[in-house]
């Protein structure tokens, strides 16, 4: 199975699985456990500074011997010393988000590294497209952290069909029935970050895996929208707060001060009433903590009885 798909071939990985690249979260443990399982494991680079990320990823390769990849925010400060360092390091895979990539594509096709944005539209896909990037990744808005205004439902047919490179499907999937709709809609792989989160390699702190495991279908909030960049967060005291200030026409300045360091105070030291717990809106659908070998599987043994359960309704 998969032998001829599009992104196994071009990534030389076993299943078409990508893991996001989330920001303090997606760390050497768990990308070089998604590695391991035939996935594409990311490291979130977030705003690491360039010797943390360093050292990030020859953990990782320290860890596996098979492709992963290195997530970059392009609006982080240090990104082209970042960039740098993964040139350096000959990361196999980058994927980007917030921004254009376009000037850092010429050193990393020299060393043969494969470039994949992140896209919340049509347009942003066909101008990154024309920088010469190797796929995209089609991302709804029903995925955590920090979002675009289309679900993936109508985003992913609309980038397949503007665009002549493999599509990556990503926000709200989480299963075998999510994997196999985006193929559905046109996509050739899938990207699943919340699921990833709730795996025994993540090393989110277990309040932060016990919150999002308490979640239900309606427990997320879109927080930001008036600063530009809106993120989807588990409700909790902080979000709460965050909301009413920003219902109250509390400045971008003021919006930003609140949501600094909150990541990390969640993810990494467990204070999740005051930390930002992102999470998709899939976090209703998950009950368990496994291993991320278990997590693949799961999927990948339920993609045929998935594909057989569809053929036998639409007889």
């Amino acid at each position: 199975m998969f032998e001829e798909n599009l992104i196994c071939k071009m990534l030389k990985i076993k299943y078409p699985i990508f893991q996001g690249g989330m920001a303090w979260l997606g760390t050497a443990e768990l990308a070089s456990a998604v590695s391991n399982a035939g996935g594409l494991g990311i490291i979130g680079a977030g705003h690491m500074p360039p010797d943390v990320l360093r050292a990030e990823i020859q953990k990782t390769k320290a860890k596996t011997d098979k492709p992963f990849g290195v997530n970059i925010m392009l609006m982080s400060p240090f990104v082209k010393e970042v960039m740098q360092v993964v040139v350096e390091e000959r990361v196999p895979v980058v994927t980007t988000g917030a921004g254009n990539p376009g000037e850092y594509i010429p050193s990393l096709k020299e060393i043969g590294t494969k470039v994949i944005p992140v896209v919340a539209s049509v347009a942003l896909a066909r101008r990154l497209v024309r920088t010469g990037v190797d796929a995209v990744i089609a991302e709804g808005m029903e995925s955590g952290g920090h979002i675009g205004e289309l679900t993936t439902m109508p985003l992913v047919p609309q980038v397949v069909d503007a665009v002549d490179v493999p599509v990556i499907a990503a926000g709200g999937i989480g299963d075998a029935r999510g994997f196999v709709a985006a193929f559905a809609l046109g996509a050739s792989a899938v990207q699943m970050g919340s699921r990833f989160v709730l795996s025994k390699e993540c090393i989110a702190h277990e309040n932060y895996k016990n919150l999002v495991l308490k979640a239900r279908d309606r427990s997320t909030v879109i927080t930001g929208r008036a600063t530009g960049h809106p993120a989807r967060v588990l409700q909790n005291k902080l979000s709460r707060h965050y909301l009413d200030r920003e219902s109250h026409g509390a400045s971008i300045d003021e919006l930003e001060k609140l949501g600094l360091g909150t990541l990390r105070l969640a993810a990494r030291e467990g204070d999740v009433e005051n930390g930002s717990v992102m999470i998709g809106q899939i976090s209703g659908m998950l009950s368990d903590i496994e291993s991320v070998d278990e997590i693949i599987q799961g999927i990948v043994s339920k993609v045929g009885p998935t594909i057989e359960s569809i053929n036998n309704n639409l007889k």
